[in-house]
């Protein structure tokens, strides 16, 4: 057989498998069709979506590509994507805007894309109740917001400057993310006062360090057999250690945050 001949059978079983599967692309692959971002920060190149961050007299705070085109309650989202620079980005879901702050800011869930092995793909907070569990920690969230371990296991090595593929699912109240295949983190959140069951999506671009993330390909399928996973406290303190809430020495990279001259 040509090799044209099998690329294109290939692509084309691909296709047929991804609309088996019931995944829906997010990116037209040309612009930004759908999404809603600063457009002095994001564009599209060659297919693929960048978020520039040029240094810290950038941005006054993160700043968001919004996805305009619907809400996310119980789905699974997958997503490639890529870093350059000391900085980090994020996947936004279940989230809510804040226009208190600025135009495209977002606060809600997110899936943590960020070189320090212990915060990529870790289960988090933007601009709300912060850290959930690390990279290899599984934590549930009680009634009160208290943090239980559930269980642990070693931690996810990822280089976010190559390509990865970024997992989320999200049932009920129970959030995992994984990368490359692999599960970093999962959350159960029982926090009812604080927890969001549907929301917006969004990619995060962070103030600071220069930076930029790209993103070539993203694709998401809504789930039905999402349900609230019931809270029982007298099972947690068997089976769960209360932990206190996890704390960073790297708000941004994995060096020294450059500071403004403003």
């Amino acid at each position: 057989m040509k090799p044209l001949c099998s690329l294109i059978i290939l692509c084309g079983l691909s296709n047929i498998l991804l609309a088996e599967e019931g995944f829906r692309s997010l990116f037209n692959g040309r612009d930004l069709t759908g999404w809603e971002g600063s457009p002095d920060h994001w564009t599209v190149e060659n297919g693929v979506v960048i978020g520039t961050c040029t240094g810290p007299n950038d941005l006054d705070h993160n700043t968001f590509l919004i996805w305009r085109d619907g809400t996310v309650q119980d789905f699974e989202l997958q997503a490639t994507v890529r870093m350059v620079g000391d900085n980090n980005s994020g996947i936004q879901y279940r989230s809510r805007e804040r226009t208190d702050i600025g135009p495209w800011v977002i606060s809600g869930y997110q899936c943590d894309i960020h070189p320090a092995i212990e915060h990529t793909g870790m289960t988090y907070e933007e601009k709300g109740r912060g850290i959930f569990g690390l990279n290899g920690k599984n934590v549930i969230l009680d009634d009160h917001a208290n943090r239980w371990l559930d269980s642990e296991h070693p931690p996810v090595k990822v280089d976010v400057t190559d390509w990865n593929e970024y997992t989320i699912i999200a049932r009920g109240n129970h959030l995992i993310h994984k990368v490359n295949g692999q599960t970093t983190s999962e959350l159960i959140d029982h926090d009812k006062k604080g927890r969001a069951l549907e929301g917006l999506l969004a990619i995060q671009l962070h103030r600071g360090n220069p930076n930029r993330v790209e993103i070539k390909n993203i694709q998401i399928r809504n789930l039905n057999d999402g349900k609230i996973l019931p809270f029982n406290p007298s099972e947690l303190a068997k089976t769960a250690r209360k932990i206190e809430k996890p704390r960073t020495v790297n708000p941004q990279g994995t060096g020294p945050i450059q500071r403004t001259s403003k």
